[in-house]
């Protein structure tokens, strides 16, 4: 309990800005706070904050020890709430922003199982491009693809894995298949909302990164896809959005042993607030459908053929 109590000081200081704050939030005095958190940092032989007469702010570690508390925390408290709650229906409408292909691809198809579970659930789907914070769209949660910045918001990773470069066969056998990162500047690449600077991963484990063209720029990762199977060039994203291509081969990998890791797909969702059933009846339906395959098995269809 000791552990749990400094834990929680540290956590609540952190999200506050300060010892006076987190102490008044959880009823004790600021040198109580204080020493919770000295204990926590002597026990783990780091520094967690740096302390200054004005403000109070988190060292590179306990910026990532910050992130994984708020996540159990976070954890903690849905289990409570879904025990207490575990004889109420969820029902009601939830405001869902997803990337346009994240939601096509992976939403949509799964929806009729959906609701024949939860038929008191209403999703209003928002398919366009959402501000990155819920809260000032409006909606219960996010799907966002990509890096997140620091914030207090809370946020579940639902895909990660490798940035796959792809083409098609009929692409490859009449302008021939690049053979290191490269030579990828005399083909035609389908330049996606990332940008033309592609990432790879060199011999010795170094960052690459090529700028890439061609005769394609888009911002969709639909059209960028459907591009790369009709043949019209060379294509870069995360795994997940060519997954069906490549089990199919309408799309083949290249430049595998270059891969880096891809930005994750994120759910993310406004922290210090309850989470409703509802809301996490979506979320679970979110993770469900993103890791109901075992993730090497995913890997492995998509991989290099």
């Amino acid at each position: 309990m000791s552990k749990f109590q400094d834990i929680l000081a540290f956590v609540k200081v952190a999200e506050l800005g300060g010892f006076a704050a987190a102490a008044k939030m959880l009823g004790t005095s600021p040198s109580s706070i204080t020493k919770r958190v000295v204990r926590l940092e002597e026990g783990m032989g780091v520094q967690l904050l740096h302390r200054t007469t004005r403000r109070t702010h988190l060292t590179a570690y306990g910026s990532e020890f910050f992130e994984r508390c708020q996540q159990i925390l976070a954890d903690l408290e849905e289990a409570e709430t879904a025990v207490r709650d575990a004889n109420h229906l969820a029902s009601g409408t939830v405001r869902l922003a997803v990337p346009p292909s994240f939601g096509r691809m992976t939403v949509i198809p799964a929806l009729p199982s959906f609701y024949e579970q939860h038929p008191n659930i209403l999703l209003d789907l928002c398919l366009k491009k959402p501000t990155l914070n819920p809260i000032d769209g409006g909606f219960d949660l996010v799907v966002h693809s990509g890096r997140l910045p620091d914030s207090l918001l809370l946020s579940r990773i639902l895909v990660r894995g490798p940035q796959k470069t792809v083409a098609s066969p009929a692409y490859l056998e009449r302008y021939g298949t690049p053979e290191k990162p490269a030579d990828l500047i005399h083909h035609s690449c389908i330049v996606g909302s990332f940008g033309a600077d592609w990432h790879f991963r060199d011999c010795d484990g170094h960052d690459d990164t090529i700028r890439v063209s061609g005769k394609l720029v888009t911002d969709s990762g639909d059209i960028m896809r459907e591009a790369a199977v009709h043949g019209i060039g060379i294509a870069q994203a995360t795994w997940w959005l060519f997954r069906e291509d490549l089990r199919e081969e309408r799309l083949v990998t290249i430049l595998a042993d270059y891969e880096v890791e891809a930005d994750p797909i994120s759910i993310i969702l406004p922290a210090n607030r309850r989470t409703p059933a509802k809301v996490r009846t979506v979320i679970d339906f979110l993770l469900k459908i993103t890791r109901g395959r075992p993730l090497e098995d995913e890997f492995a269809m998509a991989g290099s053929r």
